[in-house]
């Protein structure tokens, strides 16, 4: 395993956290607090999913620091690498669905970056 793809994964993953809970906190979850339209159930929930990403992203990144400090783990990388992955593709298909370019979605690319370079470290 080459550990400098770790922790170019780690560097992509404290940035993607960065993003979704600095950038994305106030254009998504502001709104979506300050909606009154949603049925209140409805609008708890996606705020509920939206920590689930936020605890995710911070975890994945100490998660590819733990295995670039102890390279003997790749387990680990292969799980978070197949999460990584199959968020990106989430995240095209559910902008493909609202008929929004995937690449308007920073999840797309955040999470596909982290994803090929968990893979590299993996295949290298």
């Amino acid at each position: 395993m080459q550990v400098i793809f770790l922790w170019s994964a780690v560097v992509m993953s404290v940035i993607t956290f960065y993003v979704h809970t600095f950038i994305g906190g106030p254009v998504v979850a502001g709104p979506l607090l300050a909606n009154t339209d949603l049925p209140k159930a409805s609008k708890w929930l996606n705020y509920y999913c939206w920590h689930i990403t936020t605890i995710f992203t911070f975890l994945m990144g100490a998660g590819y620091a733990y295995v670039a400090l102890n390279p003997d783990r790749p387990e680990l990388v292969i799980y978070l690498t197949a999460n990584t992955a199959a968020f990106s593709l989430l995240s095209a298909a559910v902008a493909l669905k609202g008929n929004i370019n995937p690449l308007r979605f920073p999840s797309t690319t955040l999470f596909a970056i982290t994803s090929l370079l968990g893979l590299a470290s993996l295949l290298t």
